[in-house]
Protein backbone atom coordinates (compact mmCIF):
# COMPACT_ATOMS: atom_id res chain seq x y z
CA UNK A 1 0.00 0.00 0.00
CA UNK A 2 1.38 3.49 -0.84
CA UNK A 3 2.83 5.24 2.21
CA UNK A 4 0.83 8.30 2.06
CA UNK A 5 -2.53 6.12 1.93
CA UNK A 6 -1.24 4.26 4.77
CA UNK A 7 -0.51 7.26 6.46
CA UNK A 8 -4.39 8.71 6.47
CA UNK A 9 -5.72 5.24 8.49
CA UNK A 10 -8.47 4.74 5.73
CA UNK A 11 -9.74 1.73 8.21
CA UNK A 12 -10.58 4.95 10.06
CA UNK A 13 -12.57 6.50 7.88
CA UNK A 14 -15.83 5.17 8.65
CA UNK A 15 -16.05 7.74 11.71
CA UNK A 16 -16.19 10.53 8.95
CA UNK A 17 -18.64 7.99 6.54
CA UNK A 18 -21.64 7.14 9.05
CA UNK A 19 -22.64 10.22 10.06
CA UNK A 20 -22.54 11.61 6.68
CA UNK A 21 -25.37 8.82 6.39
CA UNK A 22 -27.39 9.39 9.21
CA UNK A 23 -27.58 13.46 8.62
CA UNK A 24 -28.35 12.35 4.67
CA UNK A 25 -31.18 10.02 6.15
CA UNK A 26 -32.71 12.79 8.45
CA UNK A 27 -32.55 14.80 5.59
CA UNK A 28 -34.41 12.20 3.17
CA UNK A 29 -37.14 11.45 6.29
CA UNK A 30 -37.77 14.90 6.09
CA UNK A 31 -37.87 15.22 2.44
CA UNK A 32 -35.18 18.08 2.03
CA UNK A 33 -32.37 15.94 0.36
CA UNK A 34 -30.14 17.80 -1.33
CA UNK A 35 -27.45 15.50 -2.97
CA UNK A 36 -24.82 17.76 -3.95
CA UNK A 37 -25.08 19.22 -0.07
CA UNK A 38 -24.74 15.81 0.99
CA UNK A 39 -21.79 14.80 -1.39
CA UNK A 40 -19.72 17.70 0.26
CA UNK A 41 -20.25 17.04 3.24
CA UNK A 42 -18.86 13.67 3.19
CA UNK A 43 -15.88 15.16 1.35
CA UNK A 44 -15.33 17.80 4.07
CA UNK A 45 -15.77 15.01 7.02
CA UNK A 46 -13.36 12.85 4.80
CA UNK A 47 -10.81 15.69 4.27
CA UNK A 48 -11.16 16.56 7.98
CA UNK A 49 -10.91 12.63 9.55
CA UNK A 50 -7.70 12.60 6.77
CA UNK A 51 -6.41 15.60 7.98
CA UNK A 52 -7.07 14.49 11.76
CA UNK A 53 -5.12 11.41 11.10
CA UNK A 54 -2.11 13.12 9.66
CA UNK A 55 -1.69 15.81 12.38
CA UNK A 56 -1.52 13.19 14.20
CA UNK A 57 1.01 11.16 12.67
CA UNK A 58 3.66 14.41 12.84
CA UNK A 59 2.88 15.93 16.32
CA UNK A 60 3.29 12.22 18.02
CA UNK A 61 5.96 11.45 16.03
CA UNK A 62 7.80 14.76 16.73
CA UNK A 63 7.39 14.30 20.53
CA UNK A 64 8.56 10.54 20.39
CA UNK A 65 5.49 9.50 21.12
CA UNK A 66 4.98 6.36 18.02
CA UNK A 67 8.91 5.44 18.53
CA UNK A 68 7.12 1.73 19.68
CA UNK A 69 3.68 0.80 17.90
CA UNK A 70 1.85 -2.37 18.15
CA UNK A 71 -0.74 -0.65 15.57
CA UNK A 72 -0.45 0.41 12.01
CA UNK A 73 2.75 2.27 10.98
CA UNK A 74 3.01 5.70 11.03
CA UNK A 75 5.00 7.75 8.48
CA UNK A 76 7.45 10.17 10.70
CA UNK A 77 7.96 7.80 13.82
CA UNK A 78 8.68 4.84 10.91
CA UNK A 79 10.93 7.51 9.41
CA UNK A 80 8.41 7.22 6.01
CA UNK A 81 8.13 10.77 5.50
CA UNK A 82 9.96 13.95 6.44
CA UNK A 83 7.91 15.63 9.65
CA UNK A 84 7.62 18.98 7.38
CA UNK A 85 5.73 16.71 4.92
CA UNK A 86 3.44 15.06 7.09
CA UNK A 87 2.42 18.38 8.41
CA UNK A 88 1.64 19.80 5.27
CA UNK A 89 -0.02 16.79 4.56
CA UNK A 90 -2.45 17.94 7.15
CA UNK A 91 -2.68 21.51 6.73
CA UNK A 92 -3.60 20.70 2.86
CA UNK A 93 -6.26 18.00 4.48
CA UNK A 94 -8.10 20.89 6.31
CA UNK A 95 -7.17 23.31 3.34
CA UNK A 96 -9.85 20.55 1.35
CA UNK A 97 -12.10 20.65 4.12
CA UNK A 98 -12.23 24.51 4.26
CA UNK A 99 -12.65 24.87 0.89
CA UNK A 100 -15.60 22.78 0.52
CA UNK A 101 -17.23 24.00 3.80
CA UNK A 102 -17.00 27.52 2.63
CA UNK A 103 -18.98 26.54 -0.12
CA UNK A 104 -21.72 25.27 1.51
CA UNK A 105 -21.50 28.09 3.68
CA UNK A 106 -22.20 30.57 0.68
CA UNK A 107 -25.11 28.12 0.13
CA UNK A 108 -26.44 27.84 3.80
CA UNK A 109 -25.51 29.98 6.28
CA UNK A 110 -22.23 31.91 7.41
CA UNK A 111 -22.34 30.38 10.91
CA UNK A 112 -20.90 27.65 9.01
CA UNK A 113 -17.67 29.44 9.05
CA UNK A 114 -17.06 28.98 12.98
CA UNK A 115 -17.81 25.64 13.21
CA UNK A 116 -15.38 24.92 10.29
CA UNK A 117 -13.07 26.39 12.12
CA UNK A 118 -13.77 25.18 15.62
CA UNK A 119 -13.50 21.36 13.47
CA UNK A 120 -10.33 22.23 12.27
CA UNK A 121 -8.63 23.35 15.94
CA UNK A 122 -10.17 20.12 17.03
CA UNK A 123 -8.41 18.24 14.69
CA UNK A 124 -4.97 19.48 15.29
CA UNK A 125 -5.18 20.12 18.35
CA UNK A 126 -5.93 16.25 19.43
CA UNK A 127 -2.18 16.18 20.12
CA UNK A 128 -0.92 19.43 18.10
CA UNK A 129 -0.09 22.39 20.04
CA UNK A 130 1.28 23.31 23.44
CA UNK A 131 -1.41 21.66 25.44
CA UNK A 132 -3.40 18.57 23.22
CA UNK A 133 -6.59 17.35 24.73
CA UNK A 134 -5.50 13.60 23.61
CA UNK A 135 -2.71 13.64 25.95
CA UNK A 136 -4.79 15.07 29.09
CA UNK A 137 -7.79 11.87 28.45
CA UNK A 138 -10.49 13.90 26.51
CA UNK A 139 -9.96 12.57 23.68
CA UNK A 140 -12.94 10.69 23.30
CA UNK A 141 -15.18 13.34 24.21
CA UNK A 142 -13.76 15.62 21.35
CA UNK A 143 -14.73 12.58 19.15
CA UNK A 144 -18.33 12.17 20.05
CA UNK A 145 -19.13 15.57 20.15
CA UNK A 146 -17.12 16.41 16.43
CA UNK A 147 -18.08 12.91 14.82
CA UNK A 148 -21.13 12.81 16.02
CA UNK A 149 -23.47 15.64 17.00
CA UNK A 150 -21.56 18.21 15.10
CA UNK A 151 -20.85 15.96 11.82
CA UNK A 152 -24.16 14.14 12.11
CA UNK A 153 -26.86 17.31 12.31
CA UNK A 154 -24.34 19.32 10.30
CA UNK A 155 -24.86 17.29 7.84
CA UNK A 156 -28.85 16.86 8.04
CA UNK A 157 -28.57 21.22 8.89
CA UNK A 158 -27.02 21.99 5.44
CA UNK A 159 -29.39 20.30 3.64
CA UNK A 160 -32.68 21.43 5.27
CA UNK A 161 -31.21 24.98 6.57
CA UNK A 162 -32.92 24.13 10.31
CA UNK A 163 -31.41 22.65 13.27
CA UNK A 164 -34.03 20.31 15.43
CA UNK A 165 -33.56 18.03 18.01
CA UNK A 166 -34.08 14.84 15.99
CA UNK A 167 -30.73 15.81 14.04
CA UNK A 168 -28.70 16.18 17.43
CA UNK A 169 -30.40 12.68 18.95
CA UNK A 170 -29.34 10.56 16.39
CA UNK A 171 -26.02 12.07 16.35
CA UNK A 172 -25.93 10.69 19.97
CA UNK A 173 -25.20 7.01 18.97
CA UNK A 174 -23.11 7.73 16.18
CA UNK A 175 -21.09 9.61 18.43
CA UNK A 176 -21.03 6.64 20.94
CA UNK A 177 -19.59 4.18 18.28
CA UNK A 178 -16.84 6.78 17.22
CA UNK A 179 -15.59 7.12 20.92
CA UNK A 180 -15.38 3.44 21.10
CA UNK A 181 -13.11 3.59 18.07
CA UNK A 182 -11.08 5.46 20.10
CA UNK A 183 -11.20 4.26 23.03
CA UNK A 184 -10.26 0.05 21.89
CA UNK A 185 -7.35 2.49 19.90
CA UNK A 186 -6.11 3.77 23.07
CA UNK A 187 -6.63 0.30 24.99
CA UNK A 188 -4.27 -1.40 22.60
CA UNK A 189 -1.62 1.49 22.97
CA UNK A 190 -1.67 1.96 27.30
CA UNK A 191 1.53 0.29 27.95
CA UNK A 192 3.42 3.27 24.91
CA UNK A 193 1.03 5.71 26.19
CA UNK A 194 1.55 5.57 29.83
CA UNK A 195 5.42 5.01 29.06
CA UNK A 196 5.37 8.32 27.16
CA UNK A 197 3.49 10.22 29.51
CA UNK A 198 0.68 10.45 27.01
CA UNK A 199 -2.65 10.38 29.62
CA UNK A 200 -5.01 9.13 27.42
CA UNK A 201 -8.62 8.27 29.06
CA UNK A 202 -7.49 4.52 29.06
CA UNK A 203 -4.23 5.32 30.75
CA UNK A 204 -6.21 7.33 33.51
CA UNK A 205 -8.90 4.48 34.14
CA UNK A 206 -6.42 1.62 33.63
CA UNK A 207 -7.22 -1.99 31.74
CA UNK A 208 -10.28 -2.97 32.98
CA UNK A 209 -12.00 -0.25 33.55
CA UNK A 210 -11.36 1.04 29.76
CA UNK A 211 -12.48 -2.78 28.71
CA UNK A 212 -15.68 -1.96 30.62
CA UNK A 213 -16.04 1.56 28.85
CA UNK A 214 -15.82 0.04 25.27
CA UNK A 215 -19.11 -2.72 25.71
CA UNK A 216 -20.78 0.15 27.41
CA UNK A 217 -20.34 2.55 24.54
CA UNK A 218 -21.43 -0.02 22.29
CA UNK A 219 -24.19 -1.32 23.95
CA UNK A 220 -25.50 2.22 24.81
CA UNK A 221 -25.33 3.17 20.82
CA UNK A 222 -27.52 0.44 20.39
CA UNK A 223 -30.16 1.78 23.03
CA UNK A 224 -30.45 5.41 21.69
CA UNK A 225 -30.16 4.29 18.30
CA UNK A 226 -33.15 2.10 18.48
CA UNK A 227 -35.19 3.66 21.23
CA UNK A 228 -34.64 7.50 21.06
CA UNK A 229 -34.78 8.74 18.13
CA UNK A 230 -38.83 8.88 17.58
CA UNK A 231 -38.74 6.69 14.51
CA UNK A 232 -40.01 2.75 14.57
CA UNK A 233 -37.91 1.94 11.94
CA UNK A 234 -35.09 2.54 13.83
CA UNK A 235 -35.54 -0.82 15.59
CA UNK A 236 -34.14 -2.44 12.47
CA UNK A 237 -30.85 -1.38 14.18
CA UNK A 238 -30.92 -4.33 16.60
CA UNK A 239 -30.71 -6.69 13.56
CA UNK A 240 -26.73 -5.51 13.91
CA UNK A 241 -26.49 -5.73 17.43
CA UNK A 242 -24.95 -9.06 16.56
CA UNK A 243 -22.09 -7.75 15.31
CA UNK A 244 -21.41 -6.16 18.31
CA UNK A 245 -20.40 -9.18 20.18
CA UNK A 246 -17.61 -10.87 18.83
CA UNK A 247 -15.67 -7.69 19.44
CA UNK A 248 -16.91 -6.89 22.64
CA UNK A 249 -16.24 -10.61 23.82
CA UNK A 250 -12.32 -10.47 22.72
CA UNK A 251 -12.17 -7.07 24.93
CA UNK A 252 -13.87 -8.74 28.14
CA UNK A 253 -11.77 -11.95 27.57
CA UNK A 254 -8.62 -9.39 27.55
CA UNK A 255 -7.66 -9.25 24.13
CA UNK A 256 -3.94 -7.46 24.13
CA UNK A 257 -1.49 -6.11 21.67
CA UNK A 258 -1.99 -7.02 17.95
CA UNK A 259 -5.27 -8.92 19.20
CA UNK A 260 -7.19 -5.42 19.18
CA UNK A 261 -6.18 -4.15 16.20
CA UNK A 262 -9.25 -7.34 15.00
CA UNK A 263 -11.26 -5.44 17.65
CA UNK A 264 -10.54 -2.08 15.96
CA UNK A 265 -11.18 -3.54 12.25
CA UNK A 266 -14.84 -5.33 13.37
CA UNK A 267 -15.78 -2.16 15.74
CA UNK A 268 -15.74 0.06 12.34
CA UNK A 269 -17.64 -2.52 10.84
CA UNK A 270 -19.95 -2.35 13.05
CA UNK A 271 -19.95 1.16 13.08
CA UNK A 272 -20.44 1.22 9.51
CA UNK A 273 -22.94 -1.28 9.38
CA UNK A 274 -25.01 0.40 12.31
CA UNK A 275 -25.29 3.80 10.16
CA UNK A 276 -26.51 2.46 7.29
CA UNK A 277 -29.50 1.04 9.02
CA UNK A 278 -30.26 3.45 11.19
CA UNK A 279 -29.64 6.08 7.93
CA UNK A 280 -32.15 3.69 6.27
CA UNK A 281 -34.65 4.00 8.88
CA UNK A 282 -34.31 7.23 9.08
CA UNK A 283 -34.69 7.80 5.51
CA UNK A 284 -38.26 5.48 5.25
CA UNK A 285 -39.55 7.47 8.27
Amino acid sequence: MNRWVAGARPRTLPAAVVPVLVGSGLAAGDDRFVGWRAACALAVALALQVGTNYANDYSDGVRGTDDVRVGPVRLVAAGLAAPASVKWAAFASFAVAAAIGLVLAAAVSWWLVPVGAACVAAGWLYTGGPRPYGYSGLGEVFVFVFFGLVATAGTAYVQEARLTTAMVVAGVPVGLLAAALLVVNNLRDIPTDAAAGKRTLAVRLGDDATRALYVALAVGAFAIGAFATAVPASLFTLLVLPFAVPPSRRVLQGAKGPALIGVLQATARLQLLFGVVLAGALWAS
